[in-house]
């Protein structure tokens, strides 16, 4: 059964009064103070925003220091962290150390060697043991092996199982789907609502974290931290939150190249370059899951290479214990950047300062050894971190020091993991109220944009320098290397184009649209023919290439070159069919629908064949007036 839908503007979802908020008059600076802020809402009466304060250290009620980059901290003392606001202790300690009772113990041999050191006994000084113990299956003394597939199915059941006895947290063990070998890939929904279903804890009210672990399998820290999160979140020290916020567990999205001990899925792809073609089970899954349960705070566990390139580069080690970083893509919603930057990262800075964890920016540099540039994070929509922000949420990437050094210092590496989460789930709680208000306004926001202004298409990192602090291999000391650094916090705009109404799709472009509403994306059909003006794409070159991102060329598993073109828009009067689509960009994730549809990005489903010909979609460019249907599951 279809509903029908008329739209007669590309602006029908948004209020007259409340579209002022999308004005060039009413756009607010990114740096703008707080008072100028608030007189400036004011004046343009829009949506409610939330009131702009200062970010506080939730344990010490003292103001956090206002910097935009967060310098070398120094080792501080390891002392249990001061009462806080929100649930006590906020580090964590060593009840967190027990594993379920009856979860299995099984011992796998672990690829290479976990007691070579691939660096001096005076780096690894630099890396002490924390103070806390942690036991999951896979951090055992004996062990040479991270926890199986079977353990983590073991301990994920035996939580939610615990939580239905105890009555009052629920923790709903929800199968999202199965990889390409066949292995269940599950997340745990921790709450405090009367069910564990997507309309439950929306109709509730509390933000919910994701927590994501393992999208690349040779890093396994974050998904031993995360077993350690479902427990305290669902029994333990951090269940307190669940008055506040609820919690979704992921902690193994790739359980096959956890399995094998690679990075990437079992047909060769890196997920977690995945997220906005879709190709893997995997990343489909975890789409559903942040489709269905709409989190306004996503966090994605990872590890990186500590000697490798760096050491063949530049002579030096790797130095801090993790490497923080949120959403850095086109058309990103600047309120969402700032709520990142100030209500979180820097809480979460001073949660990992306190315990003695040393931290910076993200960062990474390519696998060509003769390219000595250091790169952020990347700026390209296909990452989690990047599609999860395009989807108004607070998108934050935590790596820990982990790959190419097997078990060493794995103690250590996850208790960075879960100081960092135990940190973010502690702002949201403290946030809640404001982070609801800021998704309302955000989302109304974008909508009011379609049909005008330009939009970015195509953005890359500025280039500049930076003093990056390094290990010396062979003394563990201090190392300052001056390098070419892309900073991916300042974009550069590459190409621009005016942002239409929305997009018109053919009928044989069934399967873009299946991904789209994958993605959360609302696509309608059109159910009676009608005429619409649009600027249509005319390929103007065409060449084969590579995908790539700052590291090189991405894992596609046999996919093949993407078609890169360039485009001319001729603007034409087209008869519409019914049965082809329309993609309204008078929605909330509008800046998402467009970097999977401008053709010509490396990323676009036209590039990767999702959408086989350039006359297959147009650009809808003033408000439709057509009969529509919505599409039913």
């Amino acid at each position: 059964m279809r509903r029908p839908h008329h739209f007669s503007s590309g602006r029908a979802r948004v209020p007259q009064q409340e579209a002022s908020a999308g004005s060039i008059a009413c756009r607010i600076p990114r740096l703008a103070l707080v008072a100028p802020v608030a007189l400036l809402l004011a004046a343009c009466g829009s949506t409610p925003l939330p009131p702009w304060q200062p970010p506080r250290d939730l344990s010490t009620s003292r103001p956090v220091p206002a910097v935009v980059r967060p310098a070398a901290p120094a080792v501080v003392d390891m002392a249990p962290a001061p009462s806080a606001a929100v649930v006590t202790p906020v580090a964590p300690t060593p009840s967190m150390a027990a594993p379920p009772a009856d979860a299995p113990v099984a011992v796998v041999p672990l690829q290479g060697s976990a007691d070579a050191l691939p660096y001096s006994e005076a780096v690894a000084a630099r890396f002490p043991d924390p103070a806390v113990r942690y036991g999951t299956p896979g951090l055992q003394p004996d062990r040479r092996s991270f926890t199986t597939n079977a353990e983590l199915a073991a301990w994920m059941q035996n939580l939610s199982a615990t939580a239905s006895r105890a009555g009052a947290i629920r923790a709903g063990l929800l199968p999202i789907g199965r990889s390409q070998r066949g292995e269940s890939i599950d997340a745990l929904v921790i709450t405090r609502s009367a069910n564990t279903e997507p309309s439950t804890l929306l109709a509730d009210g509390r933000p919910t974290v994701l927590l994501v672990g393992q999208q690349h399998g040779d890093e396994p820290a974050g998904s031993e931290a995360l077993m350690v999160i479902a427990r305290e979140a669902s029994q333990g020290l951090l269940e307190p939150l669940l008055g506040r916020i609820n919690v979704i567990v992921l902690p193994r999205a790739n359980p096959d190249g956890a399995e094998a001990g690679t990075r990437v899925t079992a047909n060769g792809i890196d997920m977690n370059r995945d997220h906005l073609v879709l190709r893997t089970p995997e990343a489909q899954a975890l789409a559903r899951l942040v489709r269905d349960y709409r989190p306004m705070v996503v966090v994605d566990a990872h590890e990186y290479t500590v000697v490798g390139r760096f050491l063949q580069k530049f002579g030096a080690v790797q130095r801090f214990d993790g490497l923080l970083q949120y959403a850095t893509v086109a058309n990103l919603p600047e309120f969402v950047t700032k709520a990142s930057e100030e209500w979180f990262r820097r809480p979460l800075v001073t949660a990992l300062n306190r315990q003695g964890l040393s931290n910076e920016w993200y960062y990474t540099t390519s696998t060509d050894p003769e390219d000595k540039r250091v790169s952020m994070g990347g700026t390209q929509p296909d990452t989690g971190r990047n599609v999860n922000g395009l989807k108004n949420t607070v998108s934050l990437l935590l790596e820990t020091r982990g790959v190419g050094i097997g078990r060493l210092q794995i103690q250590r590496r996850v208790h960075t993991h879960v100081t960092a989460m135990a940190s973010v789930l502690q702002s949201t709680a403290a946030r809640a109220d404001d982070l609801k208000q800021l998704r309302s306004f955000v989302d109304r926001d974008v909508s009011a944009l379609s049909c005008r202004d330009d939009a970015v298409v195509e953005a890359a990192p500025t280039p500049g320098r930076h003093n990056l602090v390094m290990l010396d291999p062979d003394t563990g000391a201090d190392r300052t290397v001056d390098v070419e650094w892309n900073n991916s916090l300042v974009l550069r705009t590459v190409k621009t184009r005016k942002r239409p109404c929305g997009y018109w799709l053919s009928a044989s472009a069934a399967d873009a649209v299946d991904k789209l509403r994958l993605l959360g994306i609302q696509v309608f059909k059109v159910s009676e023919q009608s005429s619409l003006l649009m600027d249509t794409y005319r390929e103007t070159a065409r060449q084969s290439a590579v995908r790539q991102d700052v590291r090189g060329a991405i894992a596609d598993g046999g996919a093949g070159e993407v078609v890169r073109v360039d485009v001319a828009l001729a603007r034409t009067l087209v008869d519409v069919p019914p049965g082809s689509y329309y993609v309204p960009l008078s929605q909330p994730l509008a800046p998402l629908a467009m970097a999977a549809l401008e053709p010509d990005t490396q990323n676009s489903f036209f590039a990767n064949r999702v959408i086989e010909s350039l006359a297959a979609t147009a650009r809808v460019v003033s408000p439709p007036g057509l009969r529509l249907e919505e599409i039913q599951p």
